[in-house]
């Protein structure tokens, strides 16, 4: 099924561009295109390369006559609707091996800045400001750390992990016996979560599932004082009900890669007040969406969904 026509409708490393024209696919590249040009043009493609903002949900396919194949730029499949496009036999596949590293290493990242006051330190100096006894830190050593959720990133956040002192425990709703072979995890019920744990990091896809997961009733359920990591989906976390949490000192602290809404253009009066709050508080590290974001794995991404249309193409 050669001379195909492929749209592009994000950043991709020029490995995959290349690959494409010379296996004789004809390629689009517009990373900047709008939605509403998206679907404009969607109908003259067989098979699209999508990231967060373009959503393929039935109107989108419905203008995609010619679609064969959808590859999502990482892991998240939240942004299609999956049934409609088996209806319509339109092949979707996904890349969460390509950025499963460069996620466990950010929320590391991110724990490790919050524990030891490096982003407020680091702000101290640069004005002036020298001011050890208030950034003494936390160490990590000692500490249980829950998982919630051991595909390919939680299950390499763990293994980033097993260098440290460490207790691991791991859920998983959908897998049995996954940590049999895994010395340094243990796998637990969400019992043993909200019993033991300290910090508790997510590690799931978004669905109606998923959906505000985290809210008042799970905050409740902890028996001591927590740190959460949410490196996944934005809306698993009630957002509303995680100030709360912090406020009433469930919540030690939070690092977030994510938010419920990540078009800041966008916010409502209450919800920039909500986020304005949360952003200001000295115990929350928040970065825009970037967990997955390196150099390393743009390149991986790219040979996987290289591999991906060769495959199914």
């Amino acid at each position: 099924m050669k001379n195909m026509k492929i749209l592009i409708t994000d950043f991709v490393h020029e490995l995959l561009i290349d690959g494409l024209k010379a296996n004789n696919f004809e390629v689009t590249y517009s990373p900047e295109i709008k939605l509403e040009e998206t679907k404009k043009i969607i109908k003259d493609y067989c098979v699209v390369v999508i990231n967060t903002k373009t959503v393929m949900d039935k109107d989108m396919i419905d203008k995609a006559k010619n679609l064969k194949l959808i590859v999502r730029l990482g892991s998240g499949l939240d942004i299609i609707d999956l049934n409609y496009a088996k209806k319509k036999n339109i092949i979707v596949k996904n890349t969460p091996k390509g950025n499963r590293n460069a996620v466990a290493e950010h929320a590391l990242g991110l724990l490790l800045s919050l524990f030891n006051n490096i982003n407020q330190s680091n702000f101290e100096v640069k004005n002036m400001i020298w001011n050890r006894e208030d950034n003494r830190g936390i160490e990590l050593d000692g500490k249980t750390i829950g998982i919630i959720g051991f595909g390919n990133t939680g299950s390499r956040f763990a293994k980033k992990l097993s260098g440290f002192d460490v207790e691991i425990l791991a859920f998983d709703k959908y897998k049995q016996r996954f940590a049999e072979n895994i010395r340094y995890v243990r796998e637990v019920g969400m019992d043993s979560i909200f019993e033991e744990c300290d910090i508790v990091s997510f590690h799931v896809p978004l669905t109606k599932e998923t959906y505000h997961l985290f809210d008042l009733k799970f905050i409740d359920k902890f028996k001591k004082r927590f740190y959460l990591i949410n490196t996944s989906r934005g809306k698993v976390v009630n957002t509303k009900d995680l100030i709360l949490g912090l406020q009433k000192g469930k919540i030690s602290g939070a690092v977030l890669d994510v938010l419920e809404n990540e078009k800041i253009n966008t916010y409502t009066d209450g919800e920039l007040s909500m986020y304005k709050h949360l952003f200001g508080l000295k115990n929350v590290i928040v970065t825009p969406h970037i967990a997955g974001w390196t150099k390393e794995s743009k390149l991986k991404i790219a040979e996987l969904v290289l591999d991906e249309i060769l495959i199914n193409c």
